[in-house]
């Protein structure tokens, strides 16, 4: 049998594991569930084994579908990423580049994404950028479809097909504001604090929140930016970004609690799609952003 399966076959099996499952995969594919089932059967014939389980229990990879997403992504993103390349050097930079960042990074002194952005349009004013704020699954999931090109944040997870690159580590705190009853007070018991009242995140797992000191929370929120009105409340506490909390903090609307217990560093990094880093676009804002983060 052959083991040099069909591009076509591919790109609808990395389809079908994204959306985990074929009635999902429809609309993206514009295929129906039948001829999405002929395809991936071609597939699974092509290779000789079984590439998911689908039926009551809902939809699997199997073990060795799991590695062949894992090689398909990778073969994917180089032959979409030398079409690309072939084509920008045809002339002069121009096109798209779609950059998506998590919220609330604008006061990161550590992140200069605006003096990057602001050499590439000098540089490269026939490139048309598009900056989108989102969590970190959204920005994952918009690497993977190609809705974006490159992405800057802290990732829980890291799915097959993408490259992450390090850039440095943001410190988080956990606040209360001055209107929480615990502001004024000293010598505040560690296990008082885990029994407070929490905002989650949620892009985060219950171990994620586990990790960070608390079993249980009582909201949740999807920005920085929520999370800091819950906590200026007085309702909630949380954490955030020392950078982002720091205005609060110097006109005495929030307070660390329990530094040596309750804090915590994001390892931020820099991400594309596998096989897409030698778009010139691309290429150039990355490079950009690596000199500028690395001083």
């Amino acid at each position: 049998m052959s083991t040099q399966p069909d591009l076509k076959l591919l790109r609808i099996f990395a389809c079908v594991a994204r959306h985990q499952g074929f009635a999902k995969a429809q609309q993206e594919l514009n295929l129906t569930l039948s001829a999405i089932s002929t395809y991936m059967s071609q597939l699974e014939s092509q290779l000789g084994f079984k590439l998911c389980e689908r039926g009551r229990g809902g939809f699997s990879l199997t073990e060795k579908g799991e590695l062949i997403l894992t090689e398909a992504m990778r073969l994917i993103g180089e032959v979409d990423g030398f079409g690309a390349y072939a084509a920008s050097l045809k002339g002069d930079l121009s096109g798209n580049l779609k950059l998506g960042v998590l919220d609330s990074t604008v006061t990161d002194r550590m992140l200069p994404l605006s003096d990057a952005i602001g050499v590439f349009c000098q540089r490269y004013p026939a490139v048309h950028l598009s900056l989108f704020i989102k969590n970190p699954y959204d920005l994952q999931e918009g690497l993977l479809n190609n809705e974006l090109d490159l992405a800057v944040g802290f990732f829980p997870t890291r799915p097959p097909g993408l490259v992450f690159q390090p850039l440095y580590r943001e410190q988080q705190w956990l606040y209360c504001s001055d209107r929480h009853p615990l502001y004024g007070q000293r010598d505040i018991p560690e296990s008082l604090v885990s029994e407070l009242n929490v905002v989650r995140r949620s892009y985060w797992s219950q171990s994620e929140l586990g990790r960070h000191g608390f079993k249980r929370s009582v909201a949740t929120v999807d920005s920085m930016e929520a999370q800091l009105f819950l906590i200026l409340s007085g309702g909630y506490v949380g954490y955030l970004p020392e950078h982002y909390a720091q205005a609060w903090v110097d006109q005495g609307r929030l307070r660390v609690l329990l530094p040596a217990y309750f804090g915590y560093q994001s390892p931020f990094s820099l991400v594309s799609r596998r096989g897409r880093g030698r778009e010139a676009p691309i290429q150039v804002m990355r490079d950009l952003l690596l000199r500028k983060v690395r001083g």
